[in-house]
């Protein structure tokens, strides 16, 4: 049963989010009421997606409801946890290369894909749907922002090929379908290698021994029916296998050249942006190019780490918790630094952060019946019987005195009726960076000012 406390504040106040002033107004502490149902998957879509106007695109997650894939599986937690930290040390390391496996293949030279540190795809649930091609062929595609070659699986795919719920792409079938020439600049830029004909080959395998090879290419990407890209470079992949799901292959939203972001620009502008949905049976949106205006947006610097320039670094300096700011000395987050991921499901922190906030969470939440621990997620409650819950709200706080309010629903993730537990998790040491997952990006624009190098967040949004 709830406290009295949380009872009378609920009657009280009877709306989402209350605050009250302690200490003369030293610290508002600030809690988010709930019904212990929202937490609960939806299995029906309360939105389907429908193409938007200009270039923004409907975000869908490819296991919930308002998924195109008719083979959708029951999330498996303890799966996710696991690939989610899999993600993670990958993300924490650099991009080299350890072997190589050669793989023989159509192509009149052997493929050799390089088992490069790379990121596992298994966690990016977030996918949109763009059209390749002239005439246009659809596709349901992971976006990734740690990612930069976009690419897609291609007919004949007579080395290998995963199951995908679209046709294959056929680029004999298509009348702006271009090989990249070996001798580009932009074949270099990949790591591109040759055949015996001059055609660029690229090459990518990812963290959790997925690849995809082929053909790097140019062909018209038609974002929405009124946003139309020529000349789009991409990765027609005929040797592909994996963790992919049903998904047709992947967009790059990363600071390479060669991803989305950087071939937009020219003819959208320096920038992007997207809503995650709060829950899994309603929709979101990604935007390709700059907006004239971002209401309620406020934006903080982006930064840069030269040992891995793709991902988008931001200053975090400070956490809050129910209101109580922690006292996290600031050189536990500027060493390491702080990026935001796209296909991070969790955010991780330092030990030192992550134990502030996790202790002043619990100390919030001493009328709750905690729970057993949950793989790597350590704080979680049993909230059988409880209709309604109160919880502390979390806040991260950036540089420019920007600051993310977490959703409820980025904030405990319901594993069970008996089991739900705080979506924050340390990593392995302070001196690595902390990541910013996708549950705490639910229902907030992220904007990427790249022209600026800025980053800013919106209001809590419907996202529709």
């Amino acid at each position: 049963m709830a406290s009295l406390f949380s009872l009378l504040a609920l009657f009280v106040f009877s709306a989402l989010h209350y605050s009250s002033c302690v200490n003369g107004g030293e610290t508002h502490s600030r809690f988010h009421s709930i019904t212990l149902d929202s937490l609960q998957p939806s299995d029906t879509c309360s939105s389907m997606p429908t193409a938007l106007d200009g270039n923004r695109l409907p975000i869908v997650h490819r296991h919930g409801p308002c998924s195109p894939f008719t083979n959708r599986r029951k999330i498996n937690h303890k799966q996710t946890l696991r690939h989610d930290l899999a993600r993670v040390n990958s993300l924490h390391r650099k991009h080299s290369v350890s072997k190589k496996k050669d793989v023989t293949s159509r192509f009149s030279t052997n493929v050799t894909i390089p088992d490069r540190v790379g990121l596992p795809l298994s966690t990016m649930d977030y996918i949109v749907t763009v059209g390749y091609g002239t005439p246009t062929k659809n596709f349901s595609v992971i976006f990734d922002t740690g990612s930069d070659i976009s690419w897609i699986q291609c007919k004949p795919c007579v080395g290998e090929c995963y199951p995908q719920h679209d046709q294959l792409f056929d680029p004999s079938q298509s009348s702006t379908y271009a090989n990249v020439s070996c001798s580009s600049d932009d074949c270099s830029l990949i790591g591109g290698t040759c055949d015996t004909s001059n055609v660029c080959i690229y090459t990518v395998q990812y963290g959790d021994g997925s690849y995809s090879a082929g053909f790097f290419a140019q062909e018209t990407l038609t974002l929405t029916p009124s946003s139309i890209l020529k000349k789009f470079e991409f990765g027609c992949g005929e040797l592909n296998q994996g963790l992919f799901g049903s998904v047709a292959g992947l967009i790059g939203l990363g600071r390479n050249k060669v991803s989305l972001a950087s071939q937009a620009s020219p003819v959208y502008g320096k920038a992007f942006s997207y809503c995650l949905p709060e829950f899994n049976g309603t929709t979101g949106f990604l935007t390709i190019g700059a907006q004239q205006q971002y209401p309620g947006v406020k934006f903080t610097p982006m930064l840069t780490n030269p040992s891995y320039p793709s991902f988008y670094f931001v200053e975090l300096i400070g956490i809050s918790v129910g209101g109580h700011n922690l006292s996290i000395p600031p050189t536990v987050f500027a060493s390491p630094g702080t990026i935001i991921d796209s296909g991070t499901v969790l955010t991780y922190l330092p030990p030192t952060a992550y134990s502030a906030l996790r202790d002043k969470f619990r100390s919030l939440m001493t009328s709750y019946k905690m729970a057993p621990p949950f793989d790597i997620l350590d704080t979680c409650y049993d909230f059988r019987g409880e209709s309604v819950i109160i919880i502390p709200a979390l806040e991260l706080q950036f540089g420019g005195g920007v600051t993310l309010e977490i959703s409820f629903s980025g904030t405990l993730l319901s594993l069970s009726p008996s089991q739900t537990c705080l979506t924050f998790v340390p990593t392995q040491s302070d001196d690595e960076f902390s990541i910013i997952g996708n549950l705490q990006q639910r229902s907030t624009e992220v904007v990427y000012d790249l022209e600026n190098e800025m980053i800013g967040f919106g209001p809590e949004l419907s996202c529709s």
